[in-house]
């Protein structure tokens, strides 16, 4: 028998007793992390300005006002430069305060394009042969979590950019093909580029400094003109009542070579740049952040454009006492190759107009300085000294990433669907299509994104990842995070939380809980045990998981479908819409996850009891449902019968007579579909089954001892259920809480890290390699019902009547009742699955992610972390051969070790100076101005390691700063 050790995370504890109402992180910080990035100041007006703007908010559902909802073409790039937003505004490398009510960003033209870059562009949806994709070269370098110092690089070709190029050969190619990129148009060969950083830096004195530096990587000089541009969003043209929406319009003059900007909310502010009195060559324009629609009094938000690229000199005012919304200055640079030129400017509050004396001298460098410095210091003090160079590199552009990704997100969906006062005519229809349940969701906040281009909105699973590495930075925001989606602007009265703009009543995966309880666990152990924040995330909580109860078990038998749940393509099927219309889906993943929220919640209320016995009660429940769900997907053992190898084979049907999710043949957990009293089992190896290794604890009863009716009613409910008490592995007071004992355990770990299945050289694939050579099929005789607009027919007019008949009907009309009205069978069609490791194969959900063999850094954490939980209660008693058929017999904790170690190759120089996350692009493996840049992808090809999908998802994907954490030297 093992011996009891020390648990991990995992285990339940005391904590210290506190004051109740004591909430905060002010108390002692430990190992260094959240310090104040900067000295101890004054509130400033400034604080809570960030790198809000969106890269993008043109092709989103929140700006879609057609008739069609086809929001991709309803709002294009190319419509962006002229028509105002309704809800947001996007930008390059830019920042605005937290309610992006004044927006400043930057505008670049190299005297060849069509118009002004002035937003990163991109593949709309149906564009792409992967769905959307940025086409941009551009990087996330540094940032503090107070914003105090920022910095970011994008690469501007100076060469004419290929805009038709990259349309029309993305639009020639095929899901089997490669996306084609920036970098494979050859427009950076020769170096014909410039690098253009993006820095700013708050100061002491209540001003944001700006500096934009631009290096000449060409052999030739070369001129581009550099456009800071700054304006108030548009709040004033969509009627009464849109909130936010001021008396007057506010306003920029520009005022002795200044910008006067005026908010009758937000006060006044002055963008001063550096050649208004340095005399060099460039204009100050002035235009209104409103549509050119041929109807309104210009100038139009595309005035710039017109101005500068085309040469109309009336389409933007220039004179002194001018006012508009929309302000620029156009600084036009030649610069020598391998030279460099800077732009400084600085948006300071109040009016200090004409009062320049030298604030673009000496004292501007050192505000860059200071605050670029005492950034190193924090991420000095953040970081582990036992990371490498290399290691400290990756982590510290997550860490940017992370913080870069912010932005600002509003949305009213009553207000959308119904419309403004002065808005386009919109279809009946809207009324009751995309997101028409959703009428109390009110967003106007601050929230970490997936990706502000690719996903320029929330998904809630993906938020609590973020919230795992933002908590080591700045846990008072990760905390706020937490619970707005907890508050009645965002969670549904029912208890469902909006999954993401697209379809908020889509079903992700119940991880908003154990991000809570992780979050809470790192105050603890920097000394700081905010009970009331746990309380306040339980107490909602607890409507979420009756929502998950009430909804997604159909039986009630604790076996739970959900549907896609996050894994857009890993089955056959859109399991949110199978093809069958009897019967049940149950699901490995969903019932998991299940186990996986009642088994947190068991955790939370165990702690809330600590000081407040009055969730003993509720700890009691969770426990029991846990336990119940793990006797479900396990079946009752005593009525599973084997089945001979002929009958049971990788790729077919199996029918069983038990409602588990666990094949005793395969030893892997499947999903299941239920048609009348049998079972039919999908034999699909993935991530699916590996869920369930989620649900693990190890529950140390004597660590409760202060909590005796706890342990009372416990032993008394495992003494009152035989059938549940079965489920745990008991060890003196220890008891361990696992959905797979160990002898499944076993089984499962057998495919899991073998290099044939799940082991990748970068992690664990989401789909198991077997299915390269034996792919999944199955067929289905597919039906068509009454219940929604799939089936429509024309017929010819009738005239339907009533009158009175006291007698015997006088019509041959009929009721139906229950079953479908309508019901028609469209033939068999086959479903099929099979390994994929890049990019998806499959336009399900729109070809854009693929669950079908690449590595997703976020499942593989909460892989790892089960693993150091399974072995804090076996130890030395179990280990395995890493891989599967090696010699080599390791513990449990060291295979998670040895996980983090290949996932971290994907980020860190290989023998030949190339990262794997860039794929075989020799300009990142060689080129000094390359090569340390990183990008933290959505996620990676499950042989090569290449990074695929929305290139800048630092979101989830900056886990690997925690998983570099655990993987020490590589």
């Amino acid at each position: 028998m093992p011996k009891r050790r020390s648990s991990s995370r995992s285990s339940i504890e005391p904590s210290p007793k506190r004051t109740q109402g004591e909430t905060s992180d002010k108390s002692t910080r430990k190992s260094g992390r959240f310090p104040s990035v900067g000295d101890n100041r004054e509130p400033s007006t400034f604080v809570s300005w960030g790198p809000f703007l969106a890269d993008r908010q043109w092709g989103t559902v929140r700006e879609d006002y057609s008739k069609d909802g086809d929001y991709w073409a309803s709002f294009t790039y190319d419509d962006a430069r002229g028509r105002a937003y309704r809800w947001g505004e996007d930008g390059i490398m830019g920042i605005c305060d937290d309610k992006s009510r004044l927006c400043l960003s930057l505008g670049l033209w190299n005297g060849k394009d069509p118009h002004i870059k002035e937003r990163f562009f991109g593949l709309g949806g149906k564009q792409g042969n992967h769905g959307e994709d940025v086409k941009e070269c551009y990087y996330y370098l540094d940032s503090n979590p107070q914003h105090s110092y920022m910095k970011a690089l994008y690469k501007y070709p100076q060469e004419l950019f290929p805009y038709e190029n990259l349309v029309e050969e993305n639009a020639s190619r095929g899901l089997n093909d490669p996306e084609y990129e920036l970098i494979d148009t050859g427009v950076f060969e020769n170096d014909k580029y410039w690098d253009v950083f993006m820095e700013y830096a708050k100061t002491t004195d209540g001003s944001i400094q700006c500096r934009v530096t631009v290096h000449n990587r060409g052999n030739k000089e070369a001129e581009v003109h550099v456009i800071p541009q700054i304006w108030f969003r548009n709040t004033w043209s969509w009627g009464e009542g849109h909130p936010g929406r001021t008396t007057e319009v506010p306003s920029i003059q520009l005022k002795d070579g200044d910008f006067l900007c005026d908010h009758e909310d937000m006060g006044s502010f002055t963008l001063m740049s550096e050649k208004s009195y340095s005399g060099n060559e460039g204009d100050f324009m002035l235009t209104n952040n409103i549509t050119n629609s041929g109807e309104n009094e210009g100038p139009f938000k595309d005035g710039f454009h017109k101005y500068i690229v085309d040469g109309d000199k009336s389409a933007a005012l220039t004179k002194d006492g001018a006012t508009g919304t929309k302000a620029a200055v156009c600084h036009k640079l030649l610069v020598p190759p391998g030279g460099e030129s800077t732009v400084r400017f600085i948006i300071s509050a109040g009016d200090t107009t004409g009062n320049h004396g030298n604030v673009f001298g000496r004292q501007f460098e050192k505000g860059f300085e200071t605050e670029s410095q005492k950034t190193d210091a924090f991420y000095q003090k953040v970081l582990p000294p036992t990371l490498s160079s290399e290691q400290r590199k990756v982590s510290r552009q997550a860490y940017a990433g992370l913080l870069w990704t912010k932005m600002f997100y509003h949305f009213d969906v009553r207000k959308w669907i119904n419309g403004d006062d002065v808005a386009v005519e919109l279809p009946e229809s809207r009324k009751t299509g995309t997101n028409h349940e959703w009428k109390h969701l009110y967003n106007c906040d601050v929230i970490s994104m997936p990706d502000k281009w690719e996903f320029p909105w929330y998904a809630v699973w993906d938020l609590a990842f973020h919230m795992i590495p933002f908590s080591d930075i700045d846990r008072e925001f990760t905390k706020k995070q937490l619970l707005l989606f907890l508050n009645e602007g965002y969670m549904h009265p029912n208890g469902q939380l909006p999954a993401y703009e697209n379809n908020f009543s889509d079903v992700n995966p119940p991880v908003h809980a154990w991000a809570c309880l992780n979050v809470y666990r790192d105050g603890q152990k920097e000394g700081s045990t905010d009970v009331v924040f746990l309380k306040r995330c339980f107490n909602k909580l607890l409507l979420n998981f009756a929502w998950w109860v009430n909804k997604k078990d159909p039986t009630g038998k604790h076996l739970f479908s959900g549907g896609f749940l996050g894994m857009d393509n890993v089955a056959a099927f859109d399991r949110s819409d199978p093809p069958f219309h009897e019967g049940n889906l149950f699901q490995a993943d969903g019932t998991g996850w299940m186990a996986f929220f009642a088994l947190t919640l068991f955790e939370m209320s165990v702690e809330l009891s600590h000081h407040d016995v009055a969730y003993i009660d509720q700890a009691v429940k969770f426990y029991e449902h846990y336990l119940c769900i793990v006797k479900a997907i396990n079946g009752t053992e005593d009525h599973q019968v084997p089945f001979k190898p002929s009958e049971c084979k990788l790729g077919e049907l199996n029918w069983v007579t038990h409602p588990g999710l666990w094949c005793p043949d395969h030893k892997f957990y499947y999903d299941c579909f239920q048609i009348e009293d049998e079972f039919k089992r999908l034999h699909t190896r993935s991530l699916s089954g590996i869920v369930p290794l989620f649900a693990t604890l190890t529950f140390d009863m004597s660590k409760v001892g202060d909590l005796p009716e706890l342990t009372k009613r416990l032993d008394a409910l495992l003494e009152r259920r035989v059938d549940l008490k079965e489920k745990v592995s008991q060890r003196d007071s220890v008891q361990f809480l696992s959905i797979p004992r160990k002898d499944k355990l076993e089984s499962i770990l057998s495919y899991l890290l073998d290099e044939d299945e799940f082991l990748s050289p970068y992690g664990i694939r989401s789909l198991s390699k077997v299915h390269k050579e034996n792919p999944y099929s199955i067929i289905f005789n597919v039906q068509v019902h009454s219940g929604g607009p799939i089936f429509h027919m024309d017929m010819e007019e009738k005239e339907y009547s009533v009158s009175y008949a006291p007698g015997e009907s006088n019509t041959d009309m009929f009721v139906f009742s229950g079953g479908p009205i309508f019901h028609m069978d469209m033939g068999e069609k086959e479903y099929s699955v099979s390994y994929a490791p890049g990019e998806s194969n499959t336009d399900m959900f729109g070809g854009n992610s693929n669950w079908r063999g690449p590595v997703w850094i976020c499942m593989n954490y909460l892989i790892i972390e089960s693993l150091e939980k399974f072995d804090s209660f076996y130890g030395d008693d179990l280990k395995v051969a890493f891989p599967t058929r090696s010699k080599q017999k390791l513990r449990l904790r060291d295979v998670a070790k040895e996980l983090c170690r290949r996932i971290s190759k994907i980020f860190l120089p290989n023998a030949k100076g190339a990262r794997p996350c860039h794929g075989n692009n020799d300009k990142y493996a060689a080129d000094p101005y390359w090569r340390d840049l990183v990008l933290f992808n959505e996620y990676f090809h499950g042989d090569s390691g290449q990074g695929l999908g929305a290139s800048h998802q630092t979101g989830w994907t900056a886990l690997i700063t925690k998983i570099l954490e655990k993987a020490g030297p590589v």
